[in-house]
């Protein structure tokens, strides 16, 4: 490929970082584990972060010490990537979708209410590309039914609305660290609460159900391994200690997308709304007359042209498994499917340079009908 949809932005700060951690007899449960939740506290303004081996199993253990099971319903988005809905199904609760508003891509703070259920338990919103829009909103329906709210925020680091930061919404709060991410451990994530309860829960959860202190063939609760090594939690710290210069990147890319391509009409170009400062995951448009036909005829021939592209994101709803579980149709959720039959991911990671950008952006305009 010529150019990538992603690519991480690794220097020698993070390989000495890990390199470190290699030469040292501390490869997992060691003083980095702590060093990093507590720089992550510190940084997003929560009393307490969990680091765990990924941002699926951060949603999954929030919604386990939240006593989610079995019976109970969620409410979330199905315009996100699956695992906002299948860290629900993990607990035995059911997905209760409710579709987004046309402008955000957010769960469409207006239609939560006529979800809820006596079986609601719930609410598990997400940031779409970091974008934290509408969540105040979302929060104060929450508050007002008296539910919880586990934000997903996976794609959030460094977003925040009305000064608000991401990750200070919900009740608990998961960022991830997949390659992709603002910043990355290879894998992982991180659980943010002000609940030490909820906090200590987890802890023991991630370590195979053991208790502070306890020992290590001592197990007080069904557990599971969902540690983070100190090799990836120092290059967590190395990263996290550049946000910054990596947030200030990712926008001056944004900014050239947005104006290389604020002329074309056939494309909706995506900015960030009064009061929200998005730190940008991906950098997505959309077409102006949904086509799935035209979509895929666009991702096919930028492929071609050695550009990566994709489609963020395909329904969660009409995922085979979901339909068969749980009988999502065609046409629940309309304003879902109408997005993401117009969705065009393109190229965007922190080193993306300007001639790039402008490759990009021609060999698309070439390909548009």
């Amino acid at each position: 490929m010529q150019i990538y949809l992603s690519r991480p932005d690794i220097t020698e700060k993070e390989i000495e970082a890990v390199s470190s951690v290699l030469r040292s007899p501390n490869l997992s449960l060691g003083p980095k584990l702590g060093e990093f939740e507590q720089i992550f506290a510190k940084y997003i303004g929560r009393k307490r972060a969990v680091a765990v081996n990924s941002g699926t199993s951060g949603l999954f253990l929030s919604l386990s010490a939240m006593g989610i099971k079995d019976g109970d319903e969620v409410i979330t988005t199905p315009f996100t990537f699956i695992a906002s809905a299948t860290s629900i199904m993990m607990t035995g609760a059911k997905p209760v979708f409710v579709d987004i508003n046309p402008i955000s891509l957010n769960i469409d703070a207006s239609k939560i209410e006529s979800a809820i259920t006596n079986k609601t338990k719930a609410i598990l919103p997400v940031e779409i590309f970091g974008n934290p829009a509408g969540f105040d909103k979302i929060c104060e329906i929450a508050d007002k039914h008296n539910l919880p709210v586990i934000e997903d925020c996976c794609e959030a680091l460094g977003s925040s609305l009305n000064g608000k930061m991401a990750g200070t919404f919900g009740k608990t709060s998961v960022f991830g660290f997949y390659p992709n991410k603002q910043i990355t451990t290879g894998e992982g994530g991180m659980i943010l609460t002000d609940d030490e309860t909820i906090a200590d829960l987890c802890v023991s959860l991630r370590n195979q159900g053991r208790d502070k202190n306890a020992g290590w063939l001592s197990h007080q609760r069904l557990g599971y391994n969902f540690r983070l090594s100190d090799i990836n939690c120092a290059l967590g710290i190395t990263q996290l200690s550049r946000i910054d210069e990596i947030k200030a990147k990712r926008n001056q890319v944004a900014k050239w997308y947005q104006e290389m391509l604020s002329d074309e009409d056939r494309l909706i170009v995506p900015k960030a709304a009064e009061g929200c400062d998005i730190s940008w995951f991906v950098f997505v448009v959309r077409l102006a007359e949904s086509s799935r036909e035209n979509r895929e005829m666009i991702l096919e021939k930028m492929t071609n042209k050695g550009i990566q592209v994709s489609n963020y994101f395909p329904p969660v709803h009409l995922i085979p498994f979901m339909v068969e579980q749980f009988g999502y149709k065609q046409g629940d959720f309309p304003l879902t499917e109408e997005v993401c039959e117009s969705t065009i991911a393109l190229p965007f990671y922190n080193n993306l340079s300007k001639d790039q950008i402008a490759i990009v952006c021609q060999n698309l305009r070439e390909v548009l009908p």
